[in-house]
């Protein structure tokens, strides 16, 4: 039981893990997208525009080729969340829009899509091209060797890929000249500027890349966690990534940890079999959990605790 239900938090995690370490890297440069929730739907309706587009191509979707069926919806994923991205970008950075509205919007308009296009295409299939995300690393026996095997090193590769691009990131954000400049542009990008960084260079790598692994999150969710189904709870688990980035103080190192702490909470209802007020009463945890982390962060006011200075600060070269 207790195998099962960890099994269950990372399964999870994983998909707040995606979200969260996306919105921690477009937060860094200074871009407060509350459009996360709306990106990850956007991933997810990209994956199922790319493995409909296969199906259709192989006519038989039992013959689908296992490469193909990851790498065809990942591409697409990568795609509509990358150009959602871009435009956030180009609305708050090119034309100065407000950055709350301009992510709220594109929330809503994410949030939308998603039904309307599948519902549109259809997903017939998309339960079979799913069972190609769960393709293990390591052989069966191996992982179903012990209670340890069993939780951490059965899953697909999506579960180790989250994790690895978090470590990625908070290495190139810690140890590199490139993440040196991107806390710049964050923190002050009128002297990131004067020192001869390209403040919306960094400004639009950020956000698409940032966008791009929020969207592996929709991906995540469609293909591993509903198995290929349709479900549209994405902006949800989308809002939760957002506390989240708060809750890990912006660092994807501490985004790891609390991914899976969120999980936990998010997962203990079924495992206790709660139910009714109580479940709600715990599903509502992690909400708590960040307020009191932020007030937390507010009192002791360290730098390294605290967000990008110019966070949700539009830049204009020409007010400098």
């Amino acid at each position: 039981m207790f195998v099962t239900y960890i099994r269950g938090v990372i399964r999870v995690m994983i998909l707040f893990l995606f979200g969260s370490t996306g919105e921690i890297i477009t937060e860094k440069s200074g871009h407060l997208n509350m459009g996360t929730p709306g990106i990850m739907c956007m991933g997810a309706t990209g994956a199922v525009v790319g493995g409909v587009i296969y199906l259709k191509a192989i006519v038989d979707p039992t013959t689908a080729n296992g490469f193909l069926a990851i790498i065809i919806p990942m591409l697409f994923c990568l795609l509509f969340a990358g150009l959602t991205g871009l435009l956030y970008c180009f609305l708050v950075n090119t034309l100065q829009c407000n950055q709350n509205v301009t992510g709220l919007t594109i929330t809503t308009f994410g949030a939308g899509v998603f039904p309307f296009v599948s519902n549109m295409i259809g997903s017939d299939g998309l339960s079979i091209l799913s069972s190609s995300f769960y393709i293990r690393i390591f052989p069966k026996a191996f992982c179903e060797a012990n209670w340890f095997t069993q939780i951490f090193l059965s899953h697909g590769f999506l579960v180790y890929l989250a994790i690895i691009i978090a470590v990625v990131a908070l290495l190139i954000l810690k140890k590199t000249r490139v993440g040196l400049s991107l806390r710049a542009v964050g923190e002050s990008p009128a002297t990131a500027d004067a020192s001869g960084i390209d403040v919306s260079k960094y400004k639009y790598i950020a956000t698409i890349i940032g966008s791009c692994i929020s969207g592996l999150g929709g991906l995540y969710y469609l293909m591993v966690m509903n198995n290929g189904a349709l479900e549209y709870n994405i902006e949800s688990f989308g809002w939760l990534a957002v506390a989240l980035v708060i809750f890990s103080l912006w660092n994807p190192g501490i985004a790891i940890a609390g991914s899976f702490v969120f999980a936990l909470f998010y997962q203990l209802p079924k495992f206790i079999s709660s139910s009714g007020a109580a479940a709600q009463i715990i599903s509502l945890i992690p909400y708590f959990v960040t307020i009191v982390v932020l007030i937390v962060v507010s009192l002791f006011n360290k730098r390294e605790t605290q967000p990008p200075a110019s966070l949700g600060v539009n830049y204009f070269r020409e007010d400098r």
